[in-house]
């Protein structure tokens, strides 16, 4: 019997810790039409880039999910690329910010912040 996997987009702990932190000082964490809005562009060192910002606007073509209590919408062209993958968040020595998971890509570069499928 296969494993049925769900075609989303997941958060982590640390990321929905960071999310809601930056949702408190935006002043729309009281605000449910706010979510997260995840997005691929061209460009970076690999061909394509990551971009995260608020947002309260649902457009006609875009993909909605939730998870661990963070609501996510990303454009349906974007998520071709983001299917199953997981937002991360670090506070390391080793670079601070958002990164992600991405299961799709074939290779990223050393900035985390660029991919290629």
């Amino acid at each position: 019997m296969s494993e049925v996997v769900e075609n989303t987009i997941y958060v982590s702990e640390k990321a929905k810790a960071k999310v809601k932190q930056l949702m408190l000082d935006a002043g729309v964490t009281d605000d449910p039409t706010y979510f997260l809005r995840v997005g691929v562009v061209g460009g970076g060192c690999s061909g394509l880039s990551y971009k995260l910002d608020f947002d309260n606007e649902i457009k006609p073509m875009d993909q909605v999910f939730e998870d661990n209590g963070v609501k996510i919408v990303t454009d349906l062209k974007s998520f071709l690329y983001l299917v199953n993958t997981e937002l991360e968040f670090s506070d390391g020595l080793n670079g601070k910010g958002f990164y992600f998971n991405n299961p799709n890509a074939s290779r990223s570069c050393g900035c985390g912040e660029s991919f290629a499928v």
